[in-house]
This record gives C-alpha cells, structure tokens and sequence, in this order.
C-alpha cells in the first residue's frame, strides 16, 4: 500500500529528532491530559453520591457510627464527619489539657476547616497538569511547525526547485504539528474548565456539609435549612393569623 507524501507517516518517516521529539512530546502531553481528565471525572462522579448521602442519608440515620458509614470510604465528605467526630473525642477526653482555653465550638471548628481544605487540595491535584497542557500544547506544536517549514526551506533551496508540488508536502507535514497542538490543547482546557465547575460545586457542598456538622456538634441538632426556615416562618405566621 502507498504511502500518502502528506501524511503523519510520511512526517515522521522524513522528519528528524527534532520534529520526532515534539511529536512525542505532544503524545505525552495527550495521554497525561485525557488521564488526569478521566480520573477526575470518575472521582467527581464518586464525590457526587457521597455529597448526595451527606445531604439526605446521613441525616435520616440514628447515631453518627451509622451515619458516617452511609457516606462510604475514601471521599470528602466521610473525611470531614470522621475529622469531626475525633475532635469532639479528642476534646472531651483530654479535658484540663491546653487545648481547653479553645471552647468547643472553635476546637470543631479548626478541625473541621483544616479537613475541608485538605480535601479542597486532593480535588485540585492533577489540575496544574490540564493547566499547563492546555497554555503549551499549541506553543509546542507551533515550534515543530516553524522547524518543519525551516527545513522545507532548506530542502527548497538546496534542490533550487520551488514548484507546488516540492513546497505543497513538507509545508503541509509541517502545518500537521500546529494541528496536533490545537488537538492536545483543546481537550485539556474543555476538561480544566469542566473540571473546575465541579470541583467548585464539591467544595460548596462540602463547606455547608462542614457547616452542618459543626452545628450538630455544638448544639445537638442539624443547621436549620433554607427550606426548613421558610416553612417554620409560614407555619408561625398561619398560627398568628388563627390567634
């Protein structure tokens, strides 16, 4: 079978280290990209049910054993309620140590806000390699596209033959690597833009979670709701209106 003189193959049969190192480059940047983008989807998709269990489920149970283990394992949101649970244990078990000066409150606090941000940082790892993928990658290919046609120059000038049909294959082949950096690039900011979206509406869900706990810690009970306080106004207002 023929080879096309304006294909990938042709390029990296007649190109030298050079082109044939951005190309792998670019290849390299490819697979990193789409891994750290499958990953993290897979992992939001995860933190999406664990968010959706720390919303209804875990409040629905009888004790906070039983709720933590509706939340599962090797999620935020199980993190946070077994960091609050600790600190609740921590400080009633080592009352009279230095730690008393804090009230309950803070110490639930602290502990709960440090849990919180380090799974923030979990959720951002991998997000510096989209970044740096998605600003580079046509910059890559752009350099294997200017030494491409550096090289056809070259070849021009040596044959002395200028004809459409000499400058048309080694342009073309030099082009093909501004095409696979745009290919590399695009993917990688679609999945960091994306990524970030869900990354931001974990992170929210997390803090009224943290919220949440911190309340049931220091009071006894769950924050009240939005929802919850507008049907408690409606039902104060029905009772005033009876009277």
């Amino acid at each position: 079978m023929e080879v096309s003189p304006y294909g990938l193959e042709s390029l990296w049969a007649q190109g030298d280290f050079v082109t044939k190192g951005v190309a792998v480059l670019l290849l390299a940047m490819s697979i990193a990209s789409w891994y750290v983008i499958i990953t993290k989807a897979f992992q939001l998709l995860r933190f999406r049910k664990a968010s959706e269990a720390a919303g209804h489920q875990f409040w629905d149970t009888t004790s906070l054993p039983e709720g933590v283990a509706t939340l599962g394992s090797e999620n935020p949101f199980s993190e946070v309620a077994k960091a609050g649970v600790t600190a609740m244990s921590h400080h009633t078990a080592h009352k009279g140590h230095l730690h008393d000066q804090l009230s309950v409150s803070d110490w639930v606090t602290l502990s709960l806000r440090q849990a919180i941000d380090e799974a923030s940082g979990k959720l951002q790892t991998g997000m510096a390699v989209l970044a740096s993928v998605g600003s580079t990658a046509p910059f890559v290919g752009l350099f294997g596209t200017v030494w491409g046609i550096y090289h056809a120059l070259v070849s021009i000038g040596t044959s002395g033959q200028a004809s459409i049909d000499k400058v048309a294959g080694p342009v073309g082949e030099a082009l093909i690597m501004t095409a696979l950096g745009l290919a590399v690039a695009i993917p990688a900011t679609f999945g960091y833009n994306a990524l970030v979206r869900g990354n931001k509406t974990t992170i929210a869900k997390l803090n009224k979670f943290g919220f949440d706990l911190h309340a049931l810690f220091v009071t006894g009970s769950r924050a009240a709701s939005e929802e919850s306080e507008k049907n408690g106004t409606k039902a104060k207002l029905a009772a005033v209106g009876r009277a």
